[in-house]
């Protein structure tokens, strides 16, 4: 499970900003058991997290640096030798951050065991400015290595390994590591064991939905989905949730030749007629449809599911019953987890939704006046008990809400209307 990520001089955001998704406790806020302790006490992972803010504030950076993340480690051994540099993308809006480098770093759980790890990097335009990996079984630190250029220490070179925690061929793999490359996407592609497990979840989790053009690749991957599985349940499992979201969904036909979706519906004399997909169905259907094909893969992996504008994705009343498959331990049993972005503040509670949220699960995205972006938990704010967390978002409370008066873009259409017009 995914607990806590970190990142900083990655497009709008400058400085060091980081979002947890640690517990207070388990079973508060949905949170699920990890079996790591700290200060006697036992720490839980937030099944759900979401990020709050107005248009620009700098929410969709912080996914896209974690799919840069997970880029990096999937693509650097391969790929960053094709083309001069290295891919980052620093802030623009102080050029002297294009000399600072940028970092990336998660804490998670992996295996069986439960075991924390953290790993990160730093990247400069030119190389890997640092790499480290630390893991915490039975909760002591092993550092299992870490990597700094123009490190001091000329004997030992960049690299650094302590004690017997990583038990790899160092020395073949030190020097098959390119500058320009990263130690954990070099000994994966050589196949280390351990490190091996680490890509892995780089490669299973992250996987990202957008709104506009991403619809009609989910499209097909729900699609494919249905195709290649030989359990009838799953063809059903698609149906019900269809039908659940009030779509008059019957049932489903699947071209055996082209493969193309019809959609059975309930008539008003109680019998069916199928609609073709692409041209009948409404785009409320495109759009969940889309979205069930990710969202299953996800919940069956145990994985880590970032939706981008869940709002536009989705109506409010499915938003809130996606977050709240993955609150329940039936629904999610393999512990996935949902890091989602919206201005839907009606997720934060409303009469009708029942807040699927808890304040601890809810992070604030805003930019500060020189457009950088800072990202912090709304528990920040200090919401008394019983507070009306959509209504003090709304008035901006809270911050990460426009700094637009009421009536002020349209005084300022017609001031321009009649500069026009004079």
């Amino acid at each position: 499970m995914l607990l806590r990520f970190r990142v900083a001089n990655h497009r709008s955001i400058r400085d060091e900003c980081e979002l947890s998704l640690i517990g207070s406790e388990p079973g508060v806020s949905g949170g699920r058991p990890t079996g790591l302790r700290h200060a006697e006490q036992e720490v839980s992972a937030l099944p759900v997290l979401g990020v709050f803010g107005a248009n620009a504030a700098g929410k969709s950076n912080m996914l896209s640096a974690l799919r840069d993340m997970r880029a990096a480690v999937r693509t650097s051994f391969a790929d960053w030798a094709k083309t001069p540099g290295v891919p980052r993308k620093p802030f623009k809006l102080a050029p002297a951050y294009a000399e600072e480098t940028s970092l990336y770093e998660v804490d998670l759980t992996l295996g069986r065991s439960r075991t924390r790890f953290t790993y990160g990097f730093e990247l400069s335009d030119e190389r890997v400015e640092a790499e480290w990996l630390h893991a915490y079984p039975q909760g002591r630190r092993e550092l299992w290595f870490d990597r700094e250029a123009g490190r001091p220490d000329a004997e030992g070179g960049e690299f650094v390994f302590e004690g017997e925690g990583f038990k790899g061929r160092r020395e073949d793999l030190v020097a098959l590591t390119r500058p320009d490359a990263l130690f954990l996407s070099t000994a994966a592609t050589l196949n280390d064991p351990q490190l091996s497990a680490l890509h892995r979840w780089f490669l299973d989790n992250l996987w990202l939905v957008t709104p506009g053009a991403d619809v009609e690749h989910r499209t097909r991957w729900t699609q494919e989905l249905i195709e290649r599985s030989a359990n009838e349940a799953y063809r059903e499992r698609i149906i019900s949730l269809l039908a659940v979201a009030d779509l008059g969904v019957t049932g489903m036909d699947i071209d055996q030749e082209s493969g193309a979706v019809r959609l059975r519906h309930r008539t008003a004399d109680g019998t069916e007629t199928s609609l073709d997909f692409l041209t009948e169905e409404s785009f409320g259907t495109h759009a969940w449809f889309a979205f069930l094909g990710p969202m299953l893969t996800v919940l069956d992996k145990g994985a880590v599911l970032l939706v981008d504008e869940l709002d536009s994705s989705l109506h409010p009343t499915l938003a809130a019953e996606v977050v709240r498959i993955f609150q329940d331990p039936k629904a999610n049993p393999r512990n996935a987890q949902l890091i989602f972005t919206t201005h839907d503040a009606t997720l934060l509670g409303s009469e009708v939704l029942e807040r699927p949220l808890g304040r601890e699960q809810v992070w604030i995205a805003a930019k500060d006046r020189s457009g950088a972006t800072e990202v912090y938990p709304l528990t920040a704010a200090h919401p008394k008990d019983g507070e009306n967390l959509e209504r003090g978002y709304l008035r901006g409370r809270y911050g990460g809400v426009p700094r637009v008066s009421a009536g002020e873009i349209a005084r300022e259409l017609s001031w321009q209307e009649e500069k026009a017009t004079a």
